[in-house]
């Protein structure tokens, strides 16, 4: 972060929620998103919280994004449901979609919900945390558009689709949060923001070069899928899954542009992991395993071993005490809005 100043978080949440009421956005749900926004900042994800702000303003105010619009029920099977986000708020809708998954679970012992015709969710994280936090294991995703080349072609075709995988834990849920590329897009501009290579090739330059500049594969859009022609073959499937089950759009069906990255589709799986009844063994089983990636050894002596969003805890506390970093142009910024 290049000039990061600390805000307290509550002034973050209430400056959001003023600037969507300005624009049109009810009271209630202007406080819940601008809260999903603060939440994400103050657990360190920085490229998908304040900082896309402004994006959501801008889709606001060109018509991308409809303020009020939720979203709806339009097909139920079970413990299975389509719904139309309406080209609502991402991040609400994502919410009350893996709210209801978590609600069908309790009576399924799962549920699944196909959300199409919806906008960017921001971190995908939240919402394996949401599910995590009901004691659910959460699995969900969404596709994008098209940000990143099928294996061996030179043209974006494919997005890198988050896939987010959280197992609850009374010690801190364990939420895998990944792109389909060997880097997120917030994370390349991250990088580019502070002046820095990548650690490891990243993609290609519009030559067709692997590279680890950010600036480069921003221009090529020509990201590395994550195991190579694995991670783009499980982009695909997954961009099959999501629109096939919501009947939404493809990434193919979408605008390249990102102002105009509206109508995606998602799913959220919700799992009971004491569907069957109450068993301790399900909890022993994830801090048994956890306990075993804590106790190898590190290639490097001074390392530590930690699990996919362990860092988390500390990075939210320290952040909740002090303010949460926000870089000094971006939040001038936001205060303009």
């Amino acid at each position: 972060m290049p000039n990061p100043h600390r805000v307290p978080f509550d002034i973050v949440e209430k400056t959001l929620t003023a600037s969507l009421i300005r624009l049109g956005c009810s009271p209630q749900r202007a406080a819940h998103c601008a809260f999903l926004f603060a939440d994400t900042t103050a657990d360190g994800v920085y490229t998908h919280g304040v900082a896309r702000f402004p994006r959501l303003v801008k889709m606001i105010q060109i018509g991308e994004v409809h303020l009020d619009a939720e979203p709806k029920v339009v097909a139920a099977f079970n413990a299975i449901e389509r719904w139309d986000g309406q080209r609502g708020i991402g991040n609400l809708a994502a919410w009350a979609a893996m709210n209801r998954a978590i609600a069908l679970s309790t009576q399924f012992g799962i549920g699944f919900i196909a959300l199409g015709n919806t906008n960017h969710w921001m971190r995908a994280g939240t919402y394996g945390r949401q599910a995590a936090k009901a004691g659910r294991i959460g699995i969900c995703w969404s596709n994008t558009l098209p940000n990143m080349p099928f294996w061996g072609a030179s043209d974006p075709v494919l997005g890198n689709n988050p896939l987010v995988i959280a197992v609850p834990r009374a010690a801190g849920p364990v939420v895998l949060d990944m792109a389909m590329s060997q880097f997120s897009y917030g994370t390349i501009e991250a990088y580019k923001l502070r002046g820095e290579q990548l650690p490891v090739d990243g993609g290609f330059d519009t030559e067709g070069n692997l590279t680890r500049d950010p600036a480069a594969i921003e221009a090529s859009l020509r990201p590395i899928s994550i195991g190579y022609w694995k991670g783009s073959g499980l982009a695909m499937l997954m961009d099959m899954v999501a629109s096939m089950t919501s009947l939404g759009l493809a990434t193919h069906q979408l605008s390249t542009d990102f102002l105009h990255e509206s109508g995606i589709s998602q799913v959220f799986f919700a799992i009971h992991p004491q569907a069957f009844g109450s068993d301790p063994r399900v909890d022993h089983l994830a801090d048994d395993i956890v306990a075993s990636i804590h106790n190898t050894k590190p290639i490097k002596p001074d390392t530590k071993m930690r699990y996919p969003g362990e860092r988390t805890i500390a990075i939210r506390d320290e952040n909740m005490r002090l303010g949460i970093p926000i870089d000094k142009a971006l939040w001038d910024e936001v205060l303009t809005l």
